[in-house]
């Protein structure tokens, strides 16, 4: 009997302590993710905007311009990037392209062309870990051994744009990669255009990018997609006819660090 007494008092404590003393507990991270619409608008994103100001990450240009900023991720080859690269280089359109470590050792061929066709190769991490769940320690040494596998293969040394593997992040993993001197970037355009055993055809992927397109898109496509690489020649030219200008990030760094109606941009 006085055991249990004892330990309903324990129980009571215990409760009146947690309402009193209430514990925060935050999610170990976020999936990005966005408002769609198709009345060519950049999508909401809510709360993530406070965090993506707050440490300097973009995903998309907020001037209003009509410009596109073309971003693909490389995790792995299927044989569709010397097609995306021809085209490119065709229609005179820079991209940044996300590479991992296996991506790297695997076709060092292909990104050093990225990078001696004037595209910018981005930081997706070596091993595509969850950044959000791992130590600054871990994520430095996943984006520190990335960006010297690079510099390895091409002339590009340093990597200043970072996609978090699986778009997962928060407001911790925002900060360690500002102190290693990255900047996230999102992405407000994109489709489920990854799964390589159910492609749906080039017209699906035009159509997928037409709907969603406005001012200041970054477009996120993956490489090892067929519809994309049978698309992207039509998508691009037919954007140029909308009036689009494609960039490079770093113009939209430059942009932002700019006066506003600064000539040129």
């Amino acid at each position: 009997m006085k055991k249990h007494v004892f330990t309903t008092i324990i129980l009571s404590l215990a409760f009146f302590l947690a309402w009193a003393n209430p514990v925060q507990i935050e999610a170990s991270g976020y999936g990005w993710g966005y408002q769609k619409n198709k009345d060519h608008k950049v999508p909401d994103i809510g709360k993530y905007q406070e965090m993506l100001d707050k440490y300097g990450a973009y995903y998309a240009d907020l001037s209003g311009d009509k410009v596109v900023y073309l971003t693909f991720d490389n995790g792995y080859e299927e044989g569709y990037t010397d097609e995306i690269l021809d085209v490119l280089k065709k229609e005179k359109v820079p991209a940044t392209f996300f590479v991992t470590g296996h991506y790297v050792k695997s076709s060092p061929d292909l990104v050093k062309r990225m990078v001696n066709e004037g595209h910018i190769v981005g930081n997706h991490s070596f091993h595509h870990p969850d950044f959000t769940i791992v130590s600054k320690e871990s994520m430095t040494e996943e984006l520190k051994t990335l960006e010297a596998a690079v510099a390895e293969v091409t002339d590009q040394k340093e990597i200043k744009f970072l996609r978090p593997p699986r778009g997962m992040f928060n407001e911790r993993t925002l900060k360690w990669a500002n102190e290693l001197g990255l900047t996230h970037v999102f992405w407000s355009l994109t489709f489920k255009d990854w799964n390589t055993s159910n492609q749906k055809g080039w017209q699906y992927a035009y159509d997928s990018v037409m709907e969603q397109i406005h001012p200041g898109a970054i477009i996120l496509l993956h490489a090892v997609s067929s519809d994309n690489a049978q698309a992207l020649e039509k998508i691009i030219q037919d954007l140029k006819k909308e009036g689009y200008q494609f960039k490079n990030l770093d113009d939209l760094v430059v942009k932002n660090m700019l006066p506003e109606g600064f000539p040129g941009f």
